[in-house]
């Protein structure tokens, strides 16, 4: 790669735009788990992860609207966030009790389960944006861009 293709990198939107998304995850990840270790002093396991998720979940649609992609919050936005976020919410309370189930640490089990359920969310939204429907609706397999 020389300089030039560095330079058009560099000054891509889309990429700074990852990288506010990933900054944005990590941000969410930590009020995620901070509020749950803080909540673990009044609640039980479950209470507290599934606060901690809400509160999470409401910086992040912020974060995402503002810093992400810096777009103003609406209803309508609101509204595909959360319907992005129901998977991944039954996700998470699942996996974090089959985590406590087997014994890992109630302070381990949120992280394991944030590393675990951002890799299948992954994983999904890899699924569904590299598959394209024909005329018919039938879904074909977009082939790899070289």
């Amino acid at each position: 790669m020389d300089n030039r293709n560095i330079r058009q990198l560099l000054q891509s939107e889309r990429l700074w735009q990852f990288v506010r998304f990933v900054v944005n995850g990590c941000l969410s990840s930590g009020i995620h788990y901070g509020v749950y270790c803080l909540m673990l002093l009044y609640a039980n396991e479950n209470i507290a992860y599934v606060t901690g998720y809400i509160v999470s979940f409401i910086g992040n649609f912020f974060l995402t609207c503002y810093f992400t992609f810096r777009t103003k919050p609406t209803v309508k936005r609101f509204l595909g966030f959360s319907g992005s976020h129901a998977v991944n919410f039954g996700l998470h309370v699942v996996l974090f009790n089959v985590m406590l189930q087997l014994g890992v640490h109630r302070l381990v089990a949120p992280i394991l389960v944030m590393g675990i359920a951002m890799l299948v969310q992954f994983t999904i939204l890899r699924f569904v944006f590299s598959h394209r429907k024909d005329e018919g609706g039938v879904a074909i397999k977009k082939r790899p861009e070289s």
